[in-house]
């Protein structure tokens, strides 16, 4: 049986993690946006010349050009037994184009997974890392505190700094903007009963098990 899935959620959802857990288990490979593009660029096919016109000068590959990279990428054999988007599509118009690729190649989806957190449990689990400024140890106030109150485990030192991409206002933004996007998605495969809503907020083994359990059932 093959198994044809979408993976989303929230920064900071876990995505991550239950891709490894599906990709290991269903043995199907793990298809993301971003190593898409490098493959298609570094393989320097006709989409992936196309994709570095664009990337090159810092601006936004087109649709048509992304579109072309997931249909070459789902014509390949390894995905024959399924495959799991991470990353694609982000808008209506490649959800639609994803639809007619993948009947077209006879891949067609089975399910989309939306990992579903609260966006301010997901705030605090995003700003809660902060680093050593002296040798660059990671620590997070809800899952690594140092074992000495202001003092890093690694070299000692006492001061400590977030990253801007960390700091609450980004953050907030950062989720702000996916929400924006993931929303019409959401409704978009809601219609079609392709989603299945996952409860992101407990523990990554309980997600696990109900994740496991939406994929076994198809």
């Amino acid at each position: 049986m093959s198994l044809n899935l979408i993976l989303m959620g929230l920064p900071g959802a876990g995505k991550g993690t239950q891709a490894q857990y599906i990709v290991e288990k269903f043995n199907i490979p793990h298809i993301s946006t971003g190593d898409m593009f490098r493959e298609a660029i570094s393989n320097e096919t006709p989409m992936g010349l196309k994709a570095k016109e664009f990337t090159d000068k810092g601006n936004l590959v087109p649709d048509e050009v992304t579109n072309g990279i997931v249909k070459d990428r789902l014509g390949k054999d390894d995905t024959d037994s399924g495959y799991l988007l991470d990353g694609y599509p982000r808008t209506l118009d490649q959800a639609n184009a994803l639809g007619e690729m993948s009947d077209e190649l006879d891949k067609p989806l089975d399910a989309v997974i939306y990992i579903d957190v609260d966006p301010n449990i997901l705030t605090d689990r995003l700003t809660g890392r902060f680093i050593c400024k002296k040798c660059g140890a990671t620590y997070h106030k809800l899952y690594h505190m140092p074992k000495v109150e202001g003092t890093c485990d690694v070299c000692g030192g006492h001061e400590f700094f977030q990253r801007e991409d960390d700091k609450p206002e980004a953050v907030k933004n950062r989720l702000d903007v996916n929400i924006k996007m993931n929303t019409p998605l959401i409704s978009y495969y809601k219609e079609r009963n392709l989603l299945y809503n996952v409860d992101g907020n407990k523990n990554i083994d309980d997600v696990w098990q109900e994740v496991d359990k939406v994929l076994s059932n198809l």
